[in-house]
């Protein structure tokens, strides 16, 4: 198949996700299992069946081509995120080593399943290198962003320039804040979503001023979440295409903001699939394919 995603914002042609159904298994094995993975609360298995289903359809109206990971011993609750594990680039994937100890077995899994589809590999993250797909943004098809914080180390940075040396110019390291703490779930992605060329939704409160600077000299209008929205995933926003936003529902001041710069605002109701787990759309999913 197609692939290739230098890109957050051009058109989602193929996208890989995994539904609660492969990922939390059960209600016993999430009442067994949420605690130890970091969620904020027990999701309720079939509210998230349910909540996943309707966001799926959302997510199957828009884009083309839809791969469903299926269920693997080797992953866990986390791998309803489908985001973080790896990131397809225009000369193949490059799979993680991630910081989340739990999570180690995510990118191997998707692996399999990729490489049947013919996505090559262009190379994989090797310890002492840690990194998660939330921390990797591209500005445009030649510039990365990545975030060094607690999921994404100095050694995996220097693994991904080196695997992308030669058609990827320019990476932009951004050192993220220690937020919450080192066990809250912190990517650049938590504090700047693109949803097109010149627009962004960001959260600034947690933005080095550099980085920021940055974002305006590219000549981007910077849509700010307050801290409420934030506390309910409002900065994070999945551009489908160019100003076509898919957002968490409960977040209506972003969203009114998004439409009055002309976006398209398609949201969905993730109280088990999203808040629970501190994972919103662009976590969700993982484009393999933008034109």
């Amino acid at each position: 198949m197609r692939y290739g995603c230098q890109s957050m914002t051009g058109k989602i042609e193929a996208v890989l996700i995994k539904g609660p159904a492969e990922a939390f298994i059960s209600q016993e094995h999430l009442g067994e299992k949420w605690e130890a993975f970091g969620f904020l609360s027990c999701p309720d298995y079939e509210e998230a069946l349910r909540e996943y289903g309707a966001f799926e359809r959302l997510l199957r109206d828009e884009v083309p081509h839809v791969v469903s990971l299926p269920r693997d011993d080797r992953t866990g609750l986390d791998s309803l995120y489908a985001h973080d594990g790896l990131k397809v680039t225009e000369r193949g994937a490059i799979y993680f080593n991630t910081g989340k100890a739990l999570r180690r077995g995510e990118g191997r899994a998707a692996r399999d399943v990729l490489e049947s589809l013919g996505i090559p590999t262009l190379g994989v993250i090797e310890e002492p290198g840690t990194m998660e797909g939330g921390d990797v943004v591209w500005l445009d098809r030649e510039t990365v962003a990545i975030g060094r914080g607690y999921r994404t180390n100095d050694a995996a940075i220097e693994q991904f320039r080196a695997l992308t040396d030669g058609f990827v110019r320019e990476t932009v390291v951004v050192p993220l804040p220690h937020g919450e703490g080192e066990a809250a779930c912190l990517h650049l992605m938590s504090l700047v979503s693109l949803v097109d060329r010149d627009l962004a939704v960001v959260y600034s409160r947690y933005l080095p001023v550099f980085f920021r600077r940055m974002l305006l000299d590219r000549g981007l209008t910077l849509l700010e979440v307050d801290d409420e929205e934030y506390a309910s995933l409002g900065s994070n926003v999945l551009a489908l295409a160019p100003r076509v936003c898919l957002v968490l529902e409960g977040n209506p001041r972003i969203r009114a903001e998004l439409e009055a710069q002309g976006c398209r605002v398609v949201a969905y109701e993730g109280k088990q699939i999203s808040l629970a787990g501190t994972g919103g759309p662009t976590c969700l999913t993982h484009p393999l394919l933008r034109i």
